[in-house]
This record gives C-alpha cells, sequence and structure tokens, in this order.
C-alpha cells in the first residue's frame, strides 16, 4: 500500500498551489479520502474530505472557498486545489485514505511565505 503525495513548495501569499496523492495498493473507489495538515508544534489537524464516488465534500473552516477537494477513481489519485494562500496554511500535509484500513502518505511541505 502507498499514498504519495506531490505538489507541495514554497508560494508567495495569495497564491496557488495543487497537491496530489497517489494511492496503490487497495481499492482507491472504496475509501473517502481525506488531507490533514501538521504545522511545527500544532497537532494534525483534518483539512478536507471527499466521499468514496466523490458525491460529498468537506472543508475546515479555514480553508472553505479558498481549497478543493477532488478525486480521480480512474487515476486512483486524489487533489487538493489551494487558492488564497495565507502564511498560516504552512504546514506538512499528509493525504489518508480511511476505509476498512486506515492508510497515511509521507507529507509534503507546504510554506506560504515573501
Amino acid at each position: 500500500v502507498q499514498l504519495v503525495e506531490s505538489g507541495g513548495g514554497l508560494v508567495q501569499p495569495g497564491g496557488s498551489l495543487r497537491l496530489s496523492c497517489a494511492a496503490s495498493g487497495f481499492t482507491f473507489s472504496n475509501y473517502v479520502m481525506r488531507w490533514f495538515r501538521q504545522a511545527p508544534g500544532k497537532e494534525r489537524d483534518l483539512v478536507a474530505a471527499i466521499s468514496s464516488i466523490g458525491r460529498n465534500t468537506n472543508y475546515a473552516d479555514s480553508v472553505k472557498g479558498r481549497f478543493t477537494i477532488s478525486r480521480d477513481n480512474a487515476k486512483n489519485t486524489v487533489y487538493l486545489q489551494m487558492n488564497s494562500l495565507k502564511p498560516e496554511d504552512t504546514a506538512v500535509y499528509y493525504c489518508n485514505a480511511r476505509g476498512t484500513y486506515n492508510y497515511w502518505g509521507q507529507g509534503t511541505q507546504v510554506t506560504v511565505s515573501s
């Protein structure tokens, strides 16, 4: 089983990034997919979630209207489009698959700074 995140990096405030999480080794379309983030010295928090077939999504209040989660079950990939980024969005972003089992990716760093 693997979840491999990509797309992180350094971006200026107000900029955008698109994170991807490629899954393998399990039946992706049976799993709820979630993005979490963890800033230094803080707990890992849920950012966004999407149901197994992509019909339902939900977001943390802090990212509503700025972030969009989506998935492509044909490609076994989940995405997080992040717009209007703020310095407080700086964190390591983790992909999570929740279903029969619970799987985590290794994380990708997002830094928002001028």
